[in-house]
């Protein structure tokens, strides 16, 4: 790891070099000059509007992948100017930045990643970057984390669960902690800042009371998915996930697993298989096809998907799971 760090420092040092060298042409086509404000400047700025007390500035905030941005937008909204390092479709687990991908990191305010292993490139890939005015938020800090049992995840990805950002109540200390570094790297909007998180967190409180109180009338609690990504929702309602691959979307399973999955899903009466297109779809057709069920998307919000917000992904997730267990 310490090697690809060397390389990878390396090869942003002399992107960044000849980024310089064009810093003409750049200014066309990547991140904006500074711009001054009534609060000041920002190291990568762009102008977003012109007031009487003087030109605002958004923040460059580099974010991971499509939950971080998600939650930036909604607290940042019109100081904010985003951009997500890993590209839709590809598995943030299995992502490995190339210099050119962090390039913006240089240059950025803020970088904002989930971590507890999620993103395993980003501690080191931000130290490369060498940017001191960079505010680094590390969303899932201060989270109630859900631990590992498997001792090979445990070994080669960490002892906890990554997927905070699933469970509506831990993605509200996701956003607050997302709320604070944004006032750090901007403390003039902070008031804007805490009222956009405010509105935001109003809506995410409401969609988890909602379905608490739906999820409690259900006698069924279990649901089958791709991979083992809901520990943190099924912490909110009470329910219990089963999944096709584990918490890190590695490995398909074997004949013998295929086979408990089926004999799992008689006993539970399970009739809905839930997929995902990044975590054996077509396994989870087989396991449906074995056992009678239906096969219907879930939405892991890795990536950006059918033009659809956070909040909406979620209640997609929730209803269709309440709607499977209710049957």
């Amino acid at each position: 790891m310490k090697l690809k760090t060397c390389a990878l420092a390396l090869g942003l040092t002399a992107t960044l070099i000849l980024s310089a060298c064009g810093s003409t042409e750049s200014n066309n086509s990547g991140s904006a000059p500074t711009v001054s404000s009534a609060a000041g400047t920002t190291a990568a700025g762009t102008e977003v509007a012109a007031t009487d007390a003087g030109t605002t500035t958004r923040l460059a905030v580099s974010v991971s992948f499509d939950a971080m941005a998600e939650f930036v937008k909604a607290v940042g909204q019109d100081y904010v100017e985003v951009s997500t390092i890993i590209p839709s479709g590809t598995e943030p687990h299995d992502f490995e930045p190339k210099a050119q991908d962090l390039v913006k990191l240089s240059q950025a305010d803020v970088f904002v990643y989930n971590g507890l292993g999620m993103e395993a490139w980003a501690e080191e890939s931000a130290e490369a970057a060498q940017n001191d005015q960079l505010v680094t938020v590390i969303a899932s800090d201060g989270v109630e984390t859900i631990t590992n049992t498997d001792q090979e995840e445990i070994q080669e990805h960490g002892q906890y669960d990554p997927h905070v950002w699933l469970g509506l109540s831990s993605a509200e200390q996701e956003i607050k902690n997302i709320r604070d570094g944004l006032i750090k790297a901007d403390p003039a909007h902070q008031t804007a800042y805490e009222a956009n998180c405010e509105a935001y967190l109003t809506q995410l409180n409401q969609l988890l009371t909602t379905y608490q109180d739906k999820f409690s009338q259900v006698s069924h609690k279990t649901f089958v998915t791709g991979h083992a990504a809901f520990a943190y929702l099924c912490r909110d309602f009470d329910l219990e996930q089963n999944s096709v691959e584990d918490t890190f979307a590695e490995g398909e399973p074997t004949a013998a697993q295929l086979g408990e999955l089926v004999e799992y899903c008689k006993a539970n009466q399970v009739t809905t298989i839930f997929a995902e297109e990044m975590a054996s779809p077509a396994v989870s057709q087989t396991l449906a096809d074995e056992v009678g069920a239906t096969v219907e998307t879930i939405y892991t919000i890795e990536s950006a998907e059918d033009e659809l917000t956070y909040l909406e992904r979620m209640e997609s997730n929730l209803s269709k799971i309440y709607s499977s267990l209710s049957q």
